[in-house]
């Protein structure tokens, strides 16, 4: 073992597990598609402990490992950045070659760093394994469907880095900050369509609204036309661009 256990993924999660299994927690749009995915605090959570399971149990993933991580703002990003602090990996955004294990959208492929483990993701609403895929990576959508949907970690205490050299204390302090500076609460739905390519973004976008305890909806190709109706429809309260 390479660290101690972080519990980023259940700061962030147990409240709202406690609160609000149940409602919306990510409302994913991609406007090119015209794909729409709503997930629950309890689906997001199972999808993080199957994500750290297949880490653990398939990869050998020791605590204190590095994810890199070259994944675009989507609900699926969310889950399995919550499933690597679950198994108390660092989060590496962008191609490392030091990492123990790389997750990697289906159109960067040829990005995709020199390490060991190579996870590949379809991003596909349906499930749908990313077609033709290059020996020696693995297709996540396939993989991840087998392993459990409870996760139990080896400890309680925090690693020693949770995002890009940032430790777990860190970044929830940076993630309570970007919220009570917004004033968002459990009851804000918070309208995203800001990229998720740098630790502030994916700090600021995503981890402020889980520690807010507010629900998010995150659009990607944005279609400026949709944007009213869908504030209406969301019942959104606030916008981050």
């Amino acid at each position: 073992m390479r660290g101690v256990a972080s519990n980023l993924t259940q700061t962030l999660l147990d409240p709202i597990l406690s609160a609000d299994p149940a409602g919306p927690r990510i409302t994913f749009y991609d406007d090119a598609t015209g794909e729409r995915v709503e997930v629950s605090a309890v689906t997001l959570a199972n999808w993080a402990a199957k994500t750290a399971n297949l880490l653990r149990d398939e990869f050998a993933f020791e605590v204190g490992g590095k994810v890199s991580v070259l994944l675009p703002a989507h609900w699926q990003t969310a889950a399995v950045l919550l499933g690597a602090w679950w198994a108390g990996g660092e989060v590496v955004l962008g191609a490392d070659d030091s990492a123990d294990v790389a997750m990697v959208s289906a159109d960067r492929l040829a990005e995709a760093p020199d390490v060991d483990e190579v996870l590949a993701f379809s991003l596909d609403a349906f499930g749908k394994a990313v077609p033709d895929l290059p020996i020696g990576m693995t297709d996540y959508a396939t993989s991840v469907r087998v392993h459990g949907d409870q996760f139990r970690t080896s400890g309680g205490a925090t690693g020693t880095a949770a995002l890009d050299g940032r430790s777990v204390d860190e970044v929830l302090a940076a993630a309570r900050a970007g919220a009570e500076t917004r004033s968002w609460t459990a009851a804000d739905r918070v309208l995203s369509t800001a990229s998720w390519n740098t630790p502030d973004e994916i700090i600021e976008g995503l981890l402020s609204v889980l520690v807010a305890g507010a629900s998010l909806v995150q659009v990607t190709n944005a279609d400026e036309a949709k944007s009213e109706r869908r504030t209406e429809t969301e019942k959104v309260t606030a916008t981050l661009t």
